[in-house]
């Protein structure tokens, strides 16, 4: 016999009728109906625990917090130095993003046996999507297969034939089935227990798994938000499918920083690792135009240098346009308030388009100086030099203000040739280089000044 139940698809709280509010997360219309068996959820497997009392915390070894490489340098970066055994990680980003590309090209460069479970792909498929990356392995396993005890007892097995997998990814969580209870697959009952017993897995077994999971169109991570929760790690896989280039963040790490982030290239044979993002976002600047500029941005821990570019035109119909592609459009308004507002130029009959080359996202504050440089430069129309780059942020007043970490900035657009970088007065140099002249100001209308004395 089965009941109706209603989750919480935010944060799996279950009703028995439907609610417009979650009383739990108070998030509007998340409820969904699922279809609930009375019977008694069975026991899948049991492993038993090397310890069965408590243990002095003087006595524990650490030796299963050591990391351990997974062959992908960037990957190690964002992960904090490798992967930590008996970890569970949620791989997120949108469909066609590159996750399945990515995890497969770890578990072909990995050294050690490794388990690739899908529940999306027909083994032959995985086979030819192997072919084209390129990559020899005697260790890596294919598995098709999206009932979890049968993936469980699998592992056991190998386990048994002293041989057991030293990675475990699976692709995806929303692919995945658990027989102990009678919910529809991908609902939010199903998600949560196949992720659990995954993790009771990993956790006993001292093995590392990495899960696929998809985005939802509001770009949250499908399924009940006590998702997160479970696991240890949380990555994710950020760009545009019809760019060439990706950003892989951690949003939650229980074992190192989440503010490094790893630049990957989608190339024919796969997800090409980029060591030098700031040569691939700029261009060669032999055709230079008016509202174009070079941002020194900060992602993570990483500098990079990227190209801004930035349309503005009188309005065609009644209302102005306000297009971005890349950055936050309602710090994009308030930018525009400031020019309005504090600068005197008439910006609010115009239409004003937003770029950021390249397809990536960016929020860096540092941001915001280049991004008035643009579009001052295609409102006077008039050309920026590609030798200058900007770091600094706009206050509402117009003001300036300074950024952190001011020298890793400078150095970026040093090291690959700039001849100036336009930053805050106010940020205060230790060490000064040689090389680059670096430019002042205190507000916009400094650095519109200064632009104005440069007009090619």
């Amino acid at each position: 016999m089965s009941k109706s139940s209603f989750y919480c698809n935010s944060c799996g709280y279950e009703a028995a009728k439907w609610l417009g509010k979650c009383p739990a997360c108070k998030q509007w219309n998340t409820f969904v109906e699922e279809i609930k068996s009375s019977t008694k959820q069975k026991k899948l497997f049991s492993i038993s625990s090397p310890s069965s009392k408590a243990t002095l915390i003087q006595d524990i070894k650490n030796e299963s917090s050591i990391k351990t490489s997974t062959s992908d340098a960037e990957l190690d970066v964002v992960l904090g130095g490798g992967i930590v055994a008996g970890s569970v990680i949620l791989l997120a980003g949108e469909p066609g993003i590159g996750k399945s590309t990515l995890l497969l090209q770890i578990a072909l460069l990995h050294k050690s046996n490794t388990l690739y479970v899908s529940g999306e792909e027909a083994l032959t498929q995985i086979k030819m999507r192997a072919d084209r990356l390129g990559i020899k392995n005697q260790y890596c396993h294919v598995f098709s297969e999206t009932l979890t005890i049968k993936i469980i007892n699998h592992c056991n097995q190998m386990v048994n034939e002293k041989n057991a997998y030293k990675l475990i990814i699976i692709d995806s969580i929303q692919t995945l089935i658990s027989d102990s209870i009678d919910s529809p697959i991908g609902s939010v009952s199903q998600i949560k227990q196949c992720c659990s017993e995954l993790v009771q897995y990993a956790k006993q077994t001292n093995t590392p798994i990495i899960l696929i999971g998809h985005i939802t169109k509001e770009g949250q991570i499908a399924g009940p938000k006590i998702l997160e929760h479970m696991v240890d790690v949380v990555l994710n896989f950020e760009g545009e499918k019809t760019h060439l280039y990706r950003i892989l963040r951690a949003s939650k790490n229980r074992y190192g920083s989440t503010s490094k982030v790893g630049v990957y290239e989608m190339v024919e044979a796969g997800l090409k690792q980029v060591l030098n993002p700031s040569t691939i976002l700029m261009t060669d600047g032999e055709q230079q135009m008016s509202g174009t500029s070079i941002a020194s941005t900060f992602e993570g821990q990483k500098t990079f240098l990227v190209e801004v570019q930035a349309l503005v035109s009188p309005a065609v119909y009644g209302t102005p346009q306000r297009s971005v592609n890349g950055f936050n459009l309602k710090r994009l308004n308030i930018l525009l308030a400031v020019l309005e507002k504090k600068c005197g130029f008439k910006i609010s009959s115009q239409d004003v388009f937003l770029n950021i080359a390249g397809g990536i996202k960016v929020s860096d504050p540092s941001m915001d100086l280049a991004i008035i440089a643009s579009i001052l430069s295609s409102n006077e129309d008039f050309i920026i030099s590609s030798k200058i780059c900007f770091a600094g942020e706009v206050g509402l007043n117009g003001e300036i203000r300074p950024i952190p970490r001011i020298e890793n900035h400078i150095q970026e657009a040093d090291r690959i040739g700039f001849k100036s970088i336009v930053i805050s007065s106010k940020n205060k140099l230790i060490h000064t280089p040689e090389k680059i002249n670096i430019v002042k100001c205190n507000k916009v209308m400094d650095l519109y000044t200064h632009l104005a004395n440069l007009k090619q």
